[in-house]
């Protein structure tokens, strides 16, 4: 998983980011989903969404990660003032050093197209989600203006996503209840998923097969 950008790194830290983060951004990606317990946010950069997410669900302790050292210093300063209900660690999102079933939701806000192997992404974070547990979070697809944004502030590969490959992506998953919806004239996406009750796995490149009932929403 390449390092974030100097471009994106200064957009993440700056106010106006926070503010809107936590004004617009968070609401929207939960979709008024409050969770409680341990919750994991995965490339979380400055910790500035983490820090709202916290202040929004008083009853969530959460473990946030980034690949990048400068962002999880960066995070720890963020989130000091919530002691022990904060965790900041620097870890790949692509591969995990979490046990199975250990969260109760995992978060991901706008970081997948930063990792060549964003599927790998997707089945870690269902991975690492307690059954019953929710994995929530946003976006960007690729479009015109996404693409335009990234040769100019970014430096290392990213990987935009094509309309509809999320959605295909999650049906293989063991996640159940996956609702998706576009915003911003296609450029975002949102989704949220539960992991199966029971986790279903098959051989090695092949998706699951759940039964009808248990495919959810798309």
């Amino acid at each position: 998983m390449p390092e974030m950008s100097d471009f994106f790194k200064s957009a993440c830290t700056s106010r106006a980011y926070s503010a809107v983060a936590g004004r617009v951004v968070l609401p929207w990606a939960l979709q008024g989903l409050r969770p409680s317990g341990l919750g994991l946010e995965i490339g979380a950069g400055s910790g500035a969404m983490a820090a709202r997410f916290l202040d929004r669900c008083p009853d969530l302790a959460l473990v946030v990660t980034d690949y990048d050292p400068q962002m999880v210093t960066c995070a720890h300063a963020t989130l000091t003032r919530f002691g022990e209900r904060a965790v900041v660690a620097r870890a790949d999102a692509a591969e995990l050093p979490f046990d199975d079933d250990r969260f109760d939701v995992v978060a991901s806000f706008g970081m997948l197209h930063h990792v060549a192997g964003w599927e790998r992404a997707i089945a870690e974070a269902v991975r690492v989600l307690r059954p019953g547990g929710r994995l929530v979070g946003y976006d960007v697809l690729d479009t015109a203006p996404v693409r335009w944004a990234h040769r100019v502030g970014e430096t290392g590969p990213s990987t935009t996503l094509a309309a509809g490959r999320l959605e295909s992506e999650l049906a293989r998953r063991a996640v159940t209840e996956i609702r998706t919806r576009r915003a911003a004239g296609g450029t975002l996406v949102r989704f949220i998923a539960t992991k199966a009750a029971v986790t279903l796995r098959a051989p090695a490149g092949q998706p699951i097969r759940r039964p009808a009932r248990d495919r959810g929403r798309r």
